[in-house]
């Protein structure tokens, strides 16, 4: 396997982004600094609290309580806990990514709250306003955090059955409304900041031309690619901005993969080929939870996943409640998961900012090898049998490099220091991952 740190071929993107930080609600914070360990570079706010958002936390209905109050008075805003949270995730080096909207309301065969379309949609949106300038521009006893990240709403396409659906009780086109009604006003009061949305479910039931054969089609996912059609075209139909596509999918990675491709093209052809593309909410395995091979998933995701049109990973999620789609920690302990170490390592490729070329990988086996003015470094993961990998690392003056690994028996605590000249191979067992370092 060839690395050659002398041609570089891109950024290395931000992989490695979470929803929610490492608490399960209330007020404590105690655990935020995985996210500075980590160096989790953005934090996405959907679902954060707790059922309804705890009801204290981000959710509009949270933050602006009566809907009938004067959205220009600060005194109308309860920012109490959502301030606490915010200062805490940018203290750590993160940065928030904000979801105007509601919570999931899984029982809402009960009785939904929030769910509704907002009553008055201009409204909503000077709503929004204000809570950006709260953030970003000090309204209110505010902030300037410089937040880039807004989106409108999460999963309205959730079902095609208003009954059924925990995310939007109405038709989709009346999310579209909201959509065209708050992202002309956002974009024309912040025309700097990235507006986009809306958190699409997925695109399982793809099934055009290349991608027929991974399709899972259903009535469900069907209406998942019915939501974008009608959004995309409604918006290239009336000029409306987009930013970013933000989207989902609990799949494998060879799916993702194909997914992000898929997606690309889908705004490229309607003409939102400046858009980015988010894929921000993943996990490719609940079952795996505190596993190596969740790990394995996990690093062969940003790896592969880093060479693929999309902009940027949002693994759902950081909390350290008893859910299995928490997958970084232990509930009740918050001890991290080999996972985490993932994490860890990708960080040391994106703080190096550059990628560079790799040519020769092994079947089965990940990587991405990066650089910047100090050193370079590279990161695999083998998903097949265990092997040794021949190495070629052209481009670079370092004498040293630290060898770190992540397998069933340690998770970095063993690094081991080598002279250059003896990296010449690496013995790589099933789901192990390394990084490999310049001193």
């Amino acid at each position: 396997m060839r690395m050659d740190f002398g041609r570089v071929t891109g950024r290395i993107k931000p992989m490695h982004a979470v929803n929610n930080p490492p608490f399960a609600g209330g007020a404590n914070f105690k655990n935020f600094h995985y996210l500075k360990d980590a160096g989790i570079p953005y934090v996405r706010l959907h679902d954060t609290g707790g059922v309804y958002g705890g009801h204290v936390f981000v959710d509009i209905p949270n933050l602006f309580r009566n809907f009938d109050a004067d959205e220009n008075d600060p005194a109308s805003y309860d920012f109490a806990f959502t301030d606490a949270l915010m200062k805490e995730i940018c203290e750590q080096g993160s940065k928030p990514y904000f979801r105007l909207g509601v919570t999931i309301e899984n029982y809402h065969y009960i009785k939904a709250y929030n769910i509704y379309p907002p009553a008055d949609f201009d409204k909503w949106a000077r709503i929004c306003e204000h809570v950006i300038a709260h953030y970003n521009e000090g309204w209110a006893d505010g902030y300037h955090m410089g937040i880039e990240y807004w989106e409108i709403w999460n999963e309205p396409d959730n079902q095609p059955d208003i009954a059924d659906n925990p995310m939007w009780k109405a038709p989709f086109s009346e999310y579209v409304r909201l959509y065209e009604v708050a992202a002309k006003h956002l974009k024309a009061c912040y025309p700097h900041l990235k507006i986009g949305g809306y958190a699409s479910c997925g695109f399982y039931a793809i099934f055009p031309g290349e991608f027929s054969n991974i399709a899972a089609s259903s009535r469900r996912t069907d209406y998942f690619i019915e939501c974008l059609d009608e959004f995309l075209a409604h918006l290239q139909k009336n000029n409306l901005p987009l930013d970013y596509f933000s989207w989902h999918s609990y799949s494998a990675v060879d799916k993702n993969a194909a997914y992000a491709r898929y997606i690309r093209k889908k705004l490229d052809d309607y003409g939102f080929k400046d858009a980015e593309t988010h894929l921000n909410e993943w996990n490719p395995g609940t079952q795996y939870r505190g596993t190596l091979t969740d790990a394995a998933n996990v690093a062969e995701n940003f790896l592969v996943l880093q060479n693929e049109p999309v902009d940027m990973l949002m693994y759902y999620s950081g909390q350290t409640s008893a859910s299995t789609y928490n997958g970084l920690f232990e509930s009740g302990t918050a001890r991290p998961y080999k996972v985490f170490y993932v994490f860890c390592a990708f960080n040391e490729l994106y703080k190096m900012g550059e990628q560079v070329a790799v040519n020769g990988m092994p079947e089965g086996v990940s990587c991405v090898a990066a650089r910047d003015g100090a050193g370079c470094a590279f990161m695999l993961v083998n998903r097949g049998a265990g092997t040794a990998i021949s190495l070629d690392l052209v481009g670079t003056d370092a004498k040293e490099f630290e060898i770190s690994r992540i397998n069933e028996s340690e998770s970095f605590e063993n690094t081991v220091t080598v002279k250059a000249a003896e990296l010449v191979s690496l013995s790589v067992a099933r789901d192990e991952i390394i990084l490999v370092k310049s001193k």
